[in-house]
């Protein structure tokens, strides 16, 4: 399972509908709005003192 990196949700790789590409890297997302916020500031997500809002 991957981790939506916006709310921590695990995620099916094989299975996601929202995916992006971020330096070489891919992303999963459990809904759309998850995937257009980081894509709005993927930093703020990628920040290893984030915490997800779960």
């Amino acid at each position: 399972m991957a981790k939506d990196p916006v709310c921590g949700m695990d995620v099916a790789p094989e299975t996601a509908k929202h995916t992006t590409q971020h330096e070489g890297q891919t992303y999963y997302f459990c809904a759309p709005g998850c995937k257009k916020a980081f894509e709005t500031e993927p930093q703020k997500y990628l920040d290893p003192g984030h915490k997800a809002h779960m």
